[in-house]
């Protein structure tokens, strides 16, 4: 058994060198490539690179780099899958070091490997909570804006409603990202997209929607925008709600570590030379523990996965 275990690490290991291997030649040929094209836009020309056109159009990129924008963090994708990968490494070498096993070397390098990915999408989930029972009064002030500038000009509307800085913190943060992404960058789909998972909810979806249609069309969209508004003041309430349904899944979400935390720190203050025999020594306990962690992983997932439906 311990000659398998071995066996599958050193798999695991030089599968996991190929990948970065293959991962770091796609950004070596990222980087050249960017070269290339900043030469040939300076004598004229165009020079298309399938594999830039594949890492920046994949459907796991593109939604990794939504969600790193969306939340404003700086890293890029391409650092955020080395992040996962060297979690997932570590979980080999606790697998190998501490419970001897092929089982445990594939949940920990599961468990470490998704836990970034965890990591971020909470981090939005956070956010969202926070800024739910704030978007009403955004949307009323960007609509005053709307009708001050003429009803002519998306971006104008926007600049005037992020420089009067009425907006609370988190709100004004996405608004201001919103303003500079359709003022410099040339995809406002993804600007709008992104602007969209920021705040996680259909009533965000709906305001992207309105959005997208006056600045690809130019139509007057004040009479959008004032029954989306007349809408969200209906459903206010039904959002204060379903806010308190979201907290309390979070709280039941997290009971399951303070309870394992309790029960180990009872049994340690107790018995602490039998704990730590079972617990730390014994092979039987150490498996429990891995069980715990797998376990308490998974009740994470299956809470954000409930949060994200909540929303």
């Amino acid at each position: 058994m311990m000659k398998l275990a071995i066996a599958s690490v050193i798999g695991l290991l030089f599968l996991l060198l190929f990948l970065s291997f293959r991962f770091g030649l796609l950004v070596w040929w990222d980087n050249q490539s960017r070269k290339r094209r900043l030469k040939s836009s300076q004598t004229g020309r165009w020079h298309f690179d399938p594999v830039q056109h594949w890492t920046r159009l994949s459907k796991p990129h593109q939604h990794v780099s939504d969600l790193l924008v969306a939340l404003g963090w700086r890293l890029k994708p391409q650092g955020f899958v080395i992040c996962s990968l060297v979690m997932g490494l570590l979980g080999v070498a606790g697998g190998v070091l501490v419970f001897q096993s092929f089982r445990s070397v594939l949940l920990l390098f599961g468990v470490l490997g998704c836990l970034p990915y965890l990591i971020v999408r909470m981090s939005l989930i956070n956010r969202q909570m926070a800024t739910r029972l704030e978007f009403l009064p955004a949307v009323e002030l960007f609509y005053q804006s709307y009708l001050i500038t003429g009803c002519r000009h998306i971006r104008v509307a926007l600049q005037k409603t992020v420089d009067e800085r009425r907006l609370p913190g988190e709100v004004q943060a996405v608004f201001e990202q919103l303003y500079r992404n359709l003022s410099v960058k040339g995809d406002d789909e993804g600007s709008l997209r992104r602007f969209s998972l920021s705040f996680g909810n259909m009533w965000a979806d709906y305001f992207g929607s309105i959005l997208k249609v006056a600045i690809e069309e130019g139509n007057n969209v004040s009479d959008n925008l004032k029954e989306l508004i007349t809408d969200m003041r209906k459903a206010q309430l039904a959002n204060q709600v379903e806010r308190h349904r979201l907290l309390e899944v979070r709280m039941a979400n997290f009971t399951p570590v303070l309870f394992l935390v309790l029960f180990m720190g009872v049994n340690f203050r107790l018995n602490p030379e039998g704990s730590y025999r079972y617990y730390i020594l014994d092979s039987g306990g150490r498996g429990m523990l891995l069980n715990a962690i797998v376990l308490l992983f998974g009740s994470l997932m299956m809470g954000l996965y409930l949060s994200r439906r909540k929303m």
